[in-house]
Order: C-alpha cells, then sequence, then structure tokens
C-alpha cells in the first residue's frame, strides 16, 4: 500500500513538472502553444498611448504622407533626427534649450481618473485594454526599478498610472494588459556594444518585473526591428512567461520580439494601419490569429492638430470592427488621452457609439470566426459574414433595399434580424439563400451603421 501510495504521488509530482516545463525556449516548442480562447473570442480591445508625448502633442498631418510620419508619440525621435517639420514646430513653441526630458514634469494627470476611463471602456463593448506600460521615450508609467528617475511615480503624475487603471479596468470585468517596447531611444546601453547588457540588466527584469507586479494577460512587445529575437532573448522571456508567470495559462502575446518574427511567431501576428513594416495587408499569415491596431485619427498619441478631416466617423469605425472580425482578426482601436488625463470628447463619442451598435449586434461579433465560404469580394459588396457554430450572421454596412443572395448555403433554419421582431422571409434552394429585409423606418430600425441577420442551423 506505501509502495502504491509513493508510485501514485510520484507520477503526480511527474506529471506537474512535465506540465511546468511545458515550453522550451526556442519558436519551434514556443509556437506549439495555442492561442488563449478568451482573446480570440473578445474581438475588440482599446489600445491606450499615453505618455510625455502628451504634452507637445505634434505632428504634421497634412504636411507628409507616410503612416509613420503622423505619429505624435515619435516627438523624442524625431528631435534625435533633427526632423525640420518638429525641429520648426519644437523652437517657435518650446525654444532651443527644452529638451524631451522637459516635458515630463509637464505631464501631470492631474485630471486623472480610472475609473471612468474604465467605465467609457466598458460601455464602448470593448473586452480586453492595452496601455502603453513603456514606449519608446522609455517613460514608464509605474514606478520601474530599471527606470528610477524617469517614471510617473517620479515625475510628473507623481502616481502609478499603470496600477491604478490596471485596478479600474478589472473591477469593470475587462481583461488588462501592456505594450512595452523592447527599445529606448536615448538610453546609453540601447546600442551594438552593450545591448547584452541592455537585456540582461534593464529589458527583461523590466518586463518580469511588469508582468509579476499586474499580472496582464496581453504583452504587446514593440521596436524589435533592430535585433532578431535571439539577441534580446525573447525565447528565454517567453518561455519563462508562459512557464512560469502568474499568468502563464491565459497571456497572449504578440509577434514583435526581433527583427525576423513579424508575421511568423507569436501567439497572435499584427498590422498597424493595415501595414506590416512597409508592406499592406496580413496576407497568407491570416490564418494564424491576428489584430489589426491604429488610432481614430492619424496618430496613437494625441496630436492637437488632428481635425474632424483626420478623425474616422462612428461609421468608419464600426465598418472597420465588422472587417477585421469578418477575416478572423481582431480590432485593437487606440485612443490618445491628453497630458491632463482627460480623453478627447470626440474619441469618446466615438467609443460610445460603437458600443451602442455592439450592444445589438454582438452576437454577430464576440466569439465568431470567419466563415470558410466568404466570398473575397465582401467589401465591394457591403456584405460580410461571420461564423459562430452552426450559426451564420450575414452583416450588411448598407442597407439593403431589395433581397439579396447569399451563396453557399444548402439549408438554413430560422433567419431574423438582430435587435429587432420584424419578420424576415427567407428561402434556400441550390446552394443559395435569399433574404429578404423586413420593412422598417427610421422610429424603429434597430441600430445605425450596419444590420445584422442571423441564419440559424446553417448547412
Amino acid at each position: 500500500m506505501t509502495r502504491a501510495l509513493f508510485l501514485a504521488m510520484f507520477l503526480m509530482f511527474a506529471v506537474s513538472t512535465a506540465q511546468a516545463q511545458q515550453y522550451e525556449s526556442n519558436w519551434a516548442s514556443l509556437d506549439k502553444r495555442e492561442t488563449p480562447k478568451w482573446w480570440t473570442d473578445a474581438k475588440f480591445g482599446i489600445f491606450i498611448h499615453w505618455g510625455p508625448y502628451a504634452v507637445p502633442a505634434y505632428a504634421p498631418v497634412d504636411e507628409v504622407e507616410g503612416v509613420y510620419d503622423k505619429y505624435a508619440e515619435h516627438y523624442e525621435n524625431r528631435m534625435i533626427a533633427k526632423n525640420e517639420l518638429f525641429m520648426k514646430h519644437h523652437k517657435k513653441h518650446f525654444g532651443e534649450n527644452f529638451t524631451y526630458q522637459d516635458f515630463a514634469p509637464m505631464f501631470k494627470a492631474e485630471y486623472f481618473n480610472p475609473d471612468k476611463w474604465a467605465d467609457l471602456f466598458q460601455k464602448s463593448g470593448a473586452k480586453y485594454v492595452v496601455l502603453t506600460s513603456k514606449h519608446h521615450d522609455g517613460f514608464c508609467l509605474w514606478p520601474s526599478e530599471q527606470s528610477p528617475r524617469w517614471n510617473s511615480v517620479a515625475v510628473g503624475p507623481h502616481r502609478d498610472l499603470a496600477g491604478e487603471l490596471t485596478e479600474a479596468v478589472r473591477n469593470k470585468g475587462l481583461r488588462m494588459g501592456f505594450y512595452y517596447s523592447l527599445l529606448e531611444w536615448s538610453h546609453p546601453l540601447y546600442k551594438e556594444s552593450t545591448i547584452n547588457q541592455w537585456v540582461d540588466e534593464h529589458m527583461i527584469p523590466q518586463m518580469k518585473d511588469l508582468v509579476t507586479r499586474y499580472k496582464p494577460e496581453v504583452v504587446f512587445s514593440d521596436g524589435e526591428w533592430d535585433y532578431t529575437s535571439d539577441k534580446l532573448k525573447s525565447e528565454q522571456f517567453l518561455a519563462w512567461l508562459y512557464n512560469e508567470s502568474p499568468v502563464k495559462e491565459t497571456v497572449v502575446a504578440n509577434d514583435r520580439w526581433g527583427s525576423e518574427t513579424r508575421s511568423k511567431h507569436g501567439d497572435y501576428y499584427t498590422t498597424e494601419y493595415d501595414l506590416v513594416h512597409s508592406e499592406e495587408g496580413i496576407g497568407e499569415a491570416g490564418s494564424h490569429p491576428w489584430e489589426e491596431s491604429r488610432g481614430i485619427g492619424t496618430s496613437y498619441g494625441y496630436n492637437r492638430f488632428e481635425t474632424t478631416d483626420h478623425y474616422f466617423t462612428s461609421k468608419q469605425l464600426v465598418d472597420l470592427l465588422i472587417d477585421k472580425v469578418s477575416n478572423g482578426g481582431n480590432l485593437l482601436l487606440n485612443i490618445g488621452p491628453k497630458a491632463d488625463g482627460m480623453i478627447p470628447v470626440i474619441m469618446q463619442e466615438r467609443l460610445l457609439d460603437i458600443g451602442a451598435w455592439l450592444k445589438v449586434n454582438g452576437d454577430a461579433i464576440y466569439g465568431t470566426r470567419a466563415w470558410e465560404k466568404r466570398p473575397q469580394d465582401m467589401k465591394e459588396q457591403g456584405v460580410f459574414y461571420t461564423a459562430k457554430g452552426n450559426d451564420l450572421y450575414v452583416i450588411c454596412t448598407k442597407w439593403p433595399e431589395q433581397p439579396f443572395i447569399v451563396k453557399g448555403v444548402n439549408g438554413a433554419g430560422k433567419v431574423s434580424m438582430l435587435g429587432t421582431k420584424a419578420q424576415v422571409k427567407s428561402s434556400a434552394k441550390n446552394g443559395r439563400l435569399t433574404i429578404t429585409p423586413p420593412i422598417l423606418n427610421p422610429g424603429n430600425v434597430p441600430c445605425d451603421y450596419a444590420w445584422v441577420f442571423k441564419v440559424e442551423r446553417v448547412k
């Protein structure tokens, strides 16, 4: 009996040990990890770029054409590179002797109310939030030991912005995550001759502190393009994240871990403003979980020079969400708060409009997958498709004034429009489903922007 008990305990220990060491520190092993289902079901998240760059809040908008040239959060790097437009603006408004570091005391976040932010995010219909814990300027939104004088507790707000928002977001039932930059433009260790010291003494300990302290369920890495993942020891960090960290079961990590890793490694792949570096679109990598991120305007960080001409309308944003989800992706929509902690009203309005649409039509977004039979010309037709179990969702971004046909459906049960009890007529024959829209008017239409037909028990 004693021997049997010993054997059972030994086997339990062996299994436990094997599970704890499931992933090795190499891409072949790490890539076997399944992306946690909560993330692929969530579909919609909020990105937040916030830091000292919100003080100048400047980037050219109409004077340049490149996507990256319009990023206000790149202010420090534009100063380092002596960019003509940035330097002209900086000298005029701040003077020649004013450094980027001088913005930090002006970044006060005096009106930052994390509960109000979290309430807005919940009302937007987002399921997760990703905050820039540290952007490329190196300024940390938490009391990092590796950046003792360059963080939001030491200077500026004198508050643990990351910690306060994490608590507020979780109190609303949302998942919390962090963006983290692997590079810092002006850090003395971030150069070829001392890159090993940078990784071992600064980057890895700082990331582990962030994860251990706040337990984020999204780790959005960035700034990976200067060095390969082996130089940055990204595989070792991810093995720790998946095997030993306090969020090992639920965390998701993106694909920005070295100059060679985009659209190749990570729990999910990323595009920004539909770009992967300078290439457009996710391409064949779209069969893997992926996410598009972008600002409501042309910048991630707040840019006070953007106007309504530069902002997406609520209609455009709902259409964007539909487009990404129907093609198997998530949307991480960015807001750029002001330096005082206020979210611009136009951004609040856009989020609330998306939330109102999702309140009616969320069943066609959350927990869905791309329909295998979806046509390639969805955007041109203004008709998109998502699937969940045996049900198909037909999403019309233009009101269908006439009966329309869905190809690839051999049979179906009830067809209804989300948000209304108005009757929807349908018939299936020869692999074609004909849907006749209900008779509605502006007084009883269920929502704005786009309308969803739910087709049950599709064959």
